[in-house]
């Protein structure tokens, strides 16, 4: 039997950005976080290596909005980037005083007017800048964020429960546009409940399971972007999809990412023979921001016809690599990998979703009552290319700054409406579910033959041939089945490839992350690709 529960702030997604808004947020206001597995189930849980923010005496904002604008490849918005920047340090002040574990720094260069935490530098980054908690910070966060939310009586937690679509009032035959709140698939249960909100949050994470290989948890399907487009909320700049450079290359281990501080603290990028590579195709060797990067070992494997590049830090001392980066030496460990005595073969793998749902500062989207933080956004801070440990930052800025925003409006908004139940008559029980399995094997498949770190026009034509017949199927299999994790799951992956495909097919240039044989060149004037939905209403 369907329930039908009210909250006065529905969250889609229990991640770093869906925690800290909940958090920031009075008692008083009934909130439920939502997350379609287990809590920790999302990216924020697995990332290695930090924060990026200014907090020593010796870095200025001035220097983080540089490297910024400089990583992004002339297509940051500076006024997203300054906002992020310039309340870094408030957002890092709010994660200690949670009591997030940073790794403290007891060096003498504390005497000079450094900070007390140890900072390290990553790609793209001029300064020390990166705050960690050794090499697990995302599970340190999310673990700290976890605690303070369950103390928290307005919090409600809710596992195992999938968003299956927004209900706004013109889905509801109205003239406004606001959302009202979400159908929800309880997995336990198997019925969709009906969520009903003054103000709901997508802060579901990003689409890089559209990609055969990528380093992100199983539900990073692009959901949130999905769900905002048939609501009618523009997106923007989803051309731009960051392959992490490095992710471990064994036969057994699935989607474990190799931080990006292991380059950061002096690792080399090899080729099998032991040659490095990397100072051919950028002055910054493996500093280079990770485009770059990402593209220099595709060309290397593609050109030597090698199936992984190595990353060696070896040459550092064994104490040093073990304190440091104790989740990956662990991690290789497992799998025969002396990471103290023998480099780490990697490849590239789809990593971060640097375009998403338009917003402003407040994480507000064209629809009135709908917000969207972290990966699922586009703000405009990341522009063509996102810089090392920016996206954790972007999350907490732009969740407290919607918090903020949400607590300006909840007076302005009336009573909820009574809206009405999921209607589950006209459909049946599946017993082709091998059609969803196959459907999503060859979205992924393509998507990273065509849609991958280079690309051209025939390549893209192919690819949008592909996934236009794939949507027909899906939508006709939606009509006429009762609704699962895994279809939910294919229906928006495959509605954000059509549009990473636009959106690459609309670009005719080579910018960032989106490198294509046809158009090699950088055009003079940076534009952002927006798509605006048939549902738009200005």
């Amino acid at each position: 039997m369907s329930q039908l529960f009210e909250h006065d702030v529905l969250v889609i997604g229990s991640g770093a950005a869906g925690l800290t808004l909940a958090l920031n947020l009075p008692e008083d206001m009934s909130i439920a976080v939502i997350s379609k597995g287990e809590l920790a189930n999302g990216s924020t849980y697995w990332a290695q290596g930090g924060v990026a923010a200014v907090l020593d005496t010796r870095d200025t904002v001035e220097s983080h909005v540089a490297d910024t604008l400089n990583a992004g490849g002339g297509l940051c918005r500076e006024e997203a980037v300054r906002f992020t920047v310039e309340h870094s340090r408030e957002a890092i002040d709010w994660l200690i005083e949670q009591g997030v574990p940073f790794t403290r720094d007891d060096s003498a260069a504390l005497e000079d007017g450094g900070f007390e935490f140890h900072l390290t530098r990553e790609g793209g980054h001029s300064h020390r800048r990166i705050i960690h908690a050794a090499d697990a910070t995302g599970a340190a966060i999310f673990n700290t964020l976890l605690v303070k939310a369950r103390q928290k009586p307005n919090i409600q937690l809710m596992q195992q429960r999938v968003a299956v679509d927004l209900i706004t009032e013109r889905k509801l035959g109205r003239s406004s546009q606001r959302c009202l709140g979400a159908y929800v698939l309880n997995r336990v249960t198997g019925d969709v409940d009906t969520h009903q909100a003054r103000f709901v949050v997508l802060a579901s994470g990003g689409a890089a399971k559209v990609y055969l290989y990528t380093s992100n948890p199983d539900g990073a399907c692009g959901d949130g972007i999905a769900m905002a487009w048939r609501a009618g909320c523009r997106v923007g700049n989803l051309e731009f999809n960051q392959f992490h450079p490095t992710c471990l290359y064994h036969p057994q281990a699935k989607s474990f990412l190799v931080t990006e501080a292991l380059r950061g603290e002096g690792a080399l990028l090899k080729l099998p023979d032991g040659e490095r590579f990397m100072a051919r195709f950028d002055p910054r060797a493996e500093l280079a921001p990770r485009d770059i990067v990402a593209r220099a070992i595709d060309h290397e494997m593609k050109r030597l016809g090698i199936d992984c590049v190595y990353l060696d830090i070896s040459h550092k001392p064994a104490d040093f690599v073990k304190s440091h980066f104790p989740t990956v030496y662990e991690r290789c460990l497992d799998f025969g990998i002396d990471i103290t005595q023998q480099p780490i073969p990697v490849v590239p793998a789809a990593h971060y979703t640097c375009g998403g749902v338009l917003v402003d500062s407040h994480g507000r989207t064209d629809v009135p009552g709908l917000y969207a933080i972290g990966e699922t956004s586009f703000t405009g801070l990341h522009g063509a290319n996102r810089m090392a440990s920016n996206s954790l930052l972007e999350c907490f800025v732009y969740a407290r700054s919607a918090a903020e925003d949400i607590l300006r409006e909840r007076a302005l908004i009336a009573e909820p409406v009574d809206l009405p139940a999921w209607d589950s008559s006209q459909v049946t029980d599946s017993d082709e579910d091998v059609i969803i399995a196959h459907n999503w094997d060859e979205l992924r498949r393509f998507m990273w033959d065509y849609v991958g770190i280079v690309r051209t026009n025939k390549r893209l034509q192919r690819a949008q041939h592909r996934v236009r017949l794939l949507l027909s199927e899906i939508d006709e299999f939606y009509s006429n089945y009762k609704v699962s994790r895994d279809l939910i799951e294919l229906r928006n992956l495959a509605l954000v490839a059509d549009l990473m495909i636009r959106s690459a097919m609309a670009r005719k240039e080579s910018r960032g992350l989106h490198y294509t044989l046809d158009y090699p060149e950088q055009l003079s004037e940076a534009l952002d690709t927006i798509l605006v939905p048939p549902t738009f209403v200005d």
